[in-house]
């Protein structure tokens, strides 16, 4: 009887992104810099980019599956019984904490000067992409990053300048010692979306206030200010009764304010950070601007933490297109590389396109704030909240399919892509809010598409390179896309419309920053994916497969730039 032979070995894993260095491998991200930064700001801050490009594939990537596994615990009484809630975090997060808030600074570097040695605040555009690298490895502390910088914005917009003053050399300090962490306490049991229907009270008492209620869904909820909004005693019912106070986690003295985290939520995902129930008793704040304006106030800070959103929905994408890239071109199946297959070209493709749209529009919406174009600023982020968030979703669960069944295990990063992404749809509005705020808000009463369609025309005035009919024919999408928001009702259709301002505003600008110099033209090819899959009809039932996407796919799925030379064949 002869012997069985021995198993050949089997075939390795394919590898995933862990130890990259992610700036490195991002042409779109070191092109898009190089366009919407300044010189001075570009030479200046590359290697700092750089640094963290490092750090994020690294250290940074190791300790958020750390922290991931390991949650924040709530201790609700000190060792003596008292009332001194705490919440305790594993030294995985203190770490990221570090990174983030210590030796970056990501929530004062557009406040101030000093960061990262250089001699003026740094721009929107260069805070925004800082934010989408460092999402890459870790999600759930940004969240706190996000609101301290937002939290800091509204102080020094609105407050007095005594409560200026007392809070915002501590939220501005870089030193863990003596650095207070912002966040935003507004959801209620009673008011969600609804938010008029908030019903926690302020009653005056001297400099300060006294706020009495409940707050339902808190994240970073140990922070040590919180912008709270409250309805001052004798206020209208209503949105137009609230008004917006700065709720310090300890009083002037040093002792606990009377405020209490109830307990911690049990969620999905941002499993490393901490959310919670807020009881308040009688806890002392400080009216943060008119007592009849907070709910324009809030809002100008839930805009700056959609905009946020976005740049991590489009940093969060980027790591799922670089994990489905790992596991397609690292995998052998039926004789050849899983990434050869037509099937799973079209896969990574459609993973591709939602991520280089939004990262198109994460800049375009940055750029807009350093220019202080208030009403494309207006659109944007709403456009840009909206839909990455949403395009989020499918392209984490397809790089979860890329990866096939180990894509499904928590050894690998995508199921937790996957649950994080999921939060996009809910923080700062829900999809249909959102929505209803672009077209009912942006679009009906502000007229904001006409300013966004000045600046799309001029971009494809720059683009004289394109081909003239590409060029022609973004220009009609982004003219109809115009056309349906203006006219939409925004009950029924406002997400249509604000899907077709998404899809035609990113494709004019990845038309745009394609001819650009030294930038790579392959983001034409992208846009013009985007107008043929989004914005033109086309018949379900029709088999055919248009001629020009197949050597476009093999320009987008190399690894080598394009020229505009090699890309203008495919536009046509």
């Amino acid at each position: 009887m002869n012997a069985m032979p021995p198993l050949a070995p089997a075939p390795l894993i394919p590898p995933d992104c862990a130890g990259l260095d992610f700036f490195a491998i991002d042409r779109s991200l070191r092109d898009l810099l190089a366009i919407y930064l300044p010189p001075r700001w570009h030479d200046a801050l590359t290697p700092h980019f750089a640094r963290l490009g490092q750090i994020a594939g690294g250290r940074l990537d190791a300790l958020a599956r750390i922290a991931d596994r390991h949650g924040p615990v709530l201790h609700p009484r000190d060792r003596y019984g008292n009332d001194e809630d705490w919440i305790e975090y594993h030294p995985a997060y203190r770490e990221m904490e570090q990174i983030a808030f210590g030796d970056f600074a990501f929530h004062a570097m557009s406040h101030r000067a000093g960061v990262l040695g250089q001699d003026a605040a740094l721009p929107s555009v260069a805070k925004y992409a800082f934010q989408y690298l460092f999402t890459q490895a870790e999600f759930g502390l940004m969240c706190p990053v996000s609101v301290t910088d937002t939290s800091i914005h509204i102080l020094r917009r609105f407050a007095s300048p005594e409560l200026q003053a007392y809070l915002l050399p501590r939220m501005l300090s870089a030193d863990p010692e003596t650095m207070w962490k912002g966040t935003q306490f507004m959801t209620e049991r009673e008011g969600g979306s609804d938010v008029g229907a908030i019903r926690t009270r302020a009653v005056p008492d001297g400099d300060r206030w006294l706020l009495t209620g409940n707050k339902w869904f808190n994240s970073h909820a140990d922070a040590d200010v919180a912008l709270i909004l409250a309805r001052p005693e004798g206020a209208p019912a209503g949105t137009g009764g609230l008004a917006l106070f700065a709720l310090p986690r300890r009083r002037r003295d040093g002792s606990r304010n009377s405020y209490r985290i109830v307990r911690l939520k049990d969620k999905l995902g941002t499993k490393s950070m901490a959310s919670g129930e807020i009881d308040l008793h009688t806890a002392e704040a400080y009216l943060v601007g008119p007592a009849d304006a907070g709910i324009r106030q809030m809002m100008e800070q839930v805009n700056r933490s959609r905009l946020s959103h976005g740049a991590r929905a489009a940093g969060m994408m980027r790591r799922c297109v670089n994990e489905a890239l790992a596991a397609a071109r690292g995998r052998n199946a039926f004789g050849r590389a899983v990434i050869d297959f037509p099937l799973m070209r079209r896969q990574l493709l459609k993973l591709m396109v939602p991520a280089a749209q939004a990262l198109s529009m994460t800049f375009a919406t940055a750029d807009a704030l350093d220019r202080g174009a208030a009403a494309e600023l207006r659109l944007l982020t709403g456009l840009l909240k909206l839909r990455a968030c949403r395009d989020n979703i499918p392209v984490a669960t397809g790089a979860m399919e890329a990866r096939g069944g180990n894509g499904y295990i928590e050894d690998y990063v995508t199921a937790r892509l996957i649950r994080d992404a999921q939060v996009g749809l809910l923080w700062e509005g829900t999809s249909n809010i959102n929505a209803l705020d672009v077209i009912g808000r942006a679009v009906g009463k502000l007229g904001a598409q006409r300013a966004l369609g000045a600046l799309l025309r001029g971009r494809l005035a720059q683009a004289a390179a394109l081909p003239a009919g590409f060029r022609a024919r973004l220009g009609h999408a982004w003219d109809r896309a115009e056309a349906l928001a203006a006219a939409a009702p925004e009950d029924a259709l406002a997400r249509q419309a604000a899907r077709a301002l998404y899809d035609a505003a990113s494709a004019v600008l990845m038309a745009w920053e394609a001819t650009r110099p030294g930038a790579d033209a392959r983001r034409a090819l992208l846009a013009r994916m985007v107008l043929e899959h989004r914005l033109t009809p086309r018949d379900p039932l029709a088999p055919a497969l248009a001629e020009w996407e197949t050597p476009a796919a093999n320009l987008l799925l190399g690894e080598a730039p394009a020229t505009l030379a090699e890309v203008a064949p495919l536009l046509d």
